[in-house]
């Protein structure tokens, strides 16, 4: 066996001269289990939050949207719709038609109006799974029939079977003068998708009564591209742009919601380095102990280089001690960590059990339930961070063991 190696493992299991020492070791040894537990949950269970909403975010809207330049319409759009749809990664594609509008029932507020065609549409979004009332093939076409939001219909005060008039920012010429377009309305459903912006501001409606309200003249404003993967969808939008041809504008939801996609990913970022803090304190707990080591050590370094061993395997030696206390650390809070992120949400709610409570209220927060979403490549960056920092620490305490002098260590014993 590499002769530092050797030594440094007999340094690791011996039994110290000082008691403190070892108790320092044991402590550094659980700081560092701690604070890598520590990270690896607070990081999935954000991974988990993350997740989950983005899920509700995105239920109601495109992976990506394919658009005309200018404000022009899209006429023919059934062979665009049939290219998207064979771009490699395109689950399915749907057509659209918006527009803000005002909407009066009992009280009047605005909303976003969208034209859709139930067959594409739930394909592409999952409003269709989120209908408390009535059904998403319940818009006919050639009928005028609504499906509104469910704080959209509670401003309202509008259900199913109820009229609401919407008006939409053109005007036309009347005999009484300039006039809003408008068209009364059936509502015939009413969703909720857990998200207050779209339960209370989208209302949806069937593309051709889009299409007469706006007198798009058969034309569309855009479709809308679901993907086999969200966080691929920048990608595919990419080829499915080179795919179309210059006369097609492609966007992806990293774009249409930037500052919320750049939120969550800086949020990550952020909390990963103070999170990392922790890790960094258990390892300054290394660099004490092999500090202390180094000293009850001074006579045996002497020895040992009287007897041959070069300043470079001094260094060696002293760093396998330190090495091994960070790695058992790290393999110790990697397990608890994912067994505490695997199993949190029954953790939480032992907890609140307990103590008779409920730390996120659904009536208060956007996501109520805690889950843990494990990546593997972030536990792997938890466990090499927390490996790197162990290995610094034993840096300047094996650098000084270097540079012990045998005769002055020798000279009083």
């Amino acid at each position: 066996m590499n002769l530092p190696l050797f030594i440094g493992l007999r340094y690791t299991r011996a039994k110290r001269k000082n008691h403190f020492i070892s108790f320092i070791s044991l402590i550094s040894m659980a700081g560092i289990a701690i604070g890598v537990m520590t990270v690896i949950v607070v990081i999935s269970v954000m991974n988990g939050f993350d997740k989950e909403l983005k899920q509700r975010m995105l239920g109601s809207i495109a992976h990506a949207t394919v658009s005309s330049f200018g404000d022009e319409y899209i006429h023919g759009w059934e062979n665009a719709l049939q290219l998207a749809q064979n771009t490699p990664g395109v689950v399915s594609a749907a057509p659209y038609v918006s527009s803000e509008a005002m909407i009066q029932g009992l009280q009047t507020t605005g909303a976003l109006i969208q034209g859709i065609v139930p067959k594409y549409e739930k394909t592409v979004t999952k409003i269709a799974e989120h209908m408390k009332y009535g059904s998403m093939d319940d818009l006919k076409e050639g009928e005028f029939t609504i499906i509104l939001g469910y704080s959209l219909a509670a401003t309202l005060g509008a259900g199913p079977g109820d009229k609401v008039v919407v008006y939409i920012p053109q005007f036309k010429t009347t005999a009484v003068g300039v006039m809003p377009r408008l068209k009364r309305f059936t509502v015939v459903g009413v969703f909720e998708m857990g998200s207050y912006e779209y339960d209370s501001k989208l209302a949806l409606v069937h593309l051709s009564s889009a299409q007469k309200l706006k007198q798009t003249q058969g034309g569309i404003e855009g479709i809308r591209i679901k993907t086999n993967d969200i966080m691929q969808a920048p990608k595919i939008a990419y080829h499915l742009s080179e795919n179309l041809g210059g006369f097609f504008k492609v966007r992806n939801w990293t774009q249409a919601n930037s500052n919320f996609y750049q939120a969550t990913q800086q949020e990550r970022i952020v909390m990963f380095i103070i999170l990392s803090m922790i890790v960094a304190v258990a390892a300054f707990n290394i660099l004490s102990t092999m500090v202390m080591l180094v000293t009850e050590k001074n006579s045996d370094i002497a020895i040992l280089r009287t007897l041959g061993l070069s300043s470079g395997q001094v260094m060696r030696l002293f760093m396998v001690s330190g090495v091994i206390i960070g790695a058992i650390g790290a393999i110790i809070g990697t397990v608890l960590g994912l067994i505490v992120s695997i199993n949190v949400n029954s953790i939480i709610s032992l907890i609140e059990d307990f103590f008779k409570t409920e730390f996120m209220p659904a009536d208060v927060y956007y996501v109520s339930d805690i889950t843990a979403d494990i990546h593997q490549a972030d536990v792997w960056a938890i466990v090499i961070v927390a490996f790197s920092l162990s290995i610094l620490a034993t840096l300047y305490p094996a650098w000084r063991a270097s540079k012990v002098h045998p005769a002055e260590a020798l000279r009083y014993e």
